[in-house]
Order: structure tokens, then sequence, then C-alpha cells
């Protein structure tokens, strides 16, 4: 046997091909090989990646933004790269949009605006009757409990609500705020 564990030998007259049959037959297993090291790399990556961010998100964004390959070369001359882009940016643009914008707005005239968001008290009303009691209270300070037994807010409320939605604004006491976790007394 001139190589042990293939049955072939060097009397036989086919040899040429066989060893062929027998080099691409190591070349698939090793691109084989190949692909499962290239799973079970990338598949363990993701998974110390997500151990990492339920552990530590600092450090996980930090490892992100490390360049993985390192000594690509020298990075772009910055004099070149600025005289690229304000090359490019000081340019008059001329754009020629073609037919198709004027498919889309003639398709998108036919669209019917929405009907009008109305907001009565009696909506306000229910998503305050099924908000919890006791949660924390917002940048007002209330709880739900007192919003629940005072009654005259809700008109008020679902006034201010409407006010926000036509004037496509909402005040910053809507958007803003920083919660607190207050800690109940252990008394």
């Amino acid at each position: 046997m001139a190589f042990s564990g293939t049955n072939i030998s060097l009397s036989q007259q086919d040899i040429t091909q066989k060893l062929t049959e027998r080099i691409d037959d190591l070349k698939q297993k090793i691109a084989a090989w190949g692909k499962r090291i290239r799973r079970f790399t990338e598949r363990s990556r993701r998974f110390n990646q997500n151990r990492l961010f339920q552990s530590d998100q600092k450090r996980l964004y930090k490892s992100l933004e490390r360049p993985e390959v390192c000594g690509a070369g020298p990075g772009p001359d910055q004099a070149n790269t600025v005289a690229f882009w304000r090359g490019l940016w000081s340019e008059p643009v001329n754009h020629s949009e073609g037919p198709w914008t004027e498919v889309v707005a003639s398709q998108c005239a036919s669209i019917t605006p929405t009907d009008p968001v109305i907001i009565p008290p009696d909506d306000v009303a229910e998503a305050i009757r099924r908000a919890p009691n006791w949660k924390s209270p917002g940048l007002d300070g209330l709880h739900h409990y007192w919003l629940k037994g005072f009654m005259v807010c809700h008109a008020v409320l679902a006034r201010q609500f409407q006010e926000a939605l036509n004037q496509k604004s909402l005040l910053s006491l809507f958007t803003t705020g920083i919660t607190h976790l207050v800690p109940k007394d252990q008394i």
C-alpha cells in the first residue's frame, strides 16, 4: 500500500484518477471543517455578546466600537478627505425626478384624510378608571387614586389633550420628567 488507509497502490493503472478523487475528498472535508469552525466561532461570539449585554452593556458597546481588524493600512489623509467631501457637497444639484413622482402624487391625491380625533371626557375617565391606584405618580405628583376621585379633572384633561392634538405640539410636561423610585418605609 502506497497510501495507508486509502486502498490506493502505485501498481494500479488509474492512479491519477484515484489521487484526484482523494484530493477532492480531502478538499471537501477541509471546506466542511472550515464552515463548522466559522459557524462555531460566530455562534460563540453571539453567545458572548448576549451574555455581556445582560451583564455589562457598557463593556459590550465599547467592545463593538473597537475595530476588529488592526493594521489594515494607514488611514486616509484628512486634507484629501475634506477636499473630496467639500467638492461633492459644494456642487449645485440638478435632480430630474422623472415621471414617477407625478404618478405617486396623483395616487396620493386620491387618499382621503383621516377624520379628526376627538377626545371626550368619558374616554379619559375610562383610561383613568383602568389605571392602577398607587403606581408612581407623574410630574403632577398625583396618584391615579386621586385622579379617579376628582372627576372634575377628567373634562380638563380631555380638553388639554384635545388642544395638544389640535396644535400638533405637546406641552413639555407631557414629554419630560424624571421618575424616582421611592422605597416604602420599613415600619
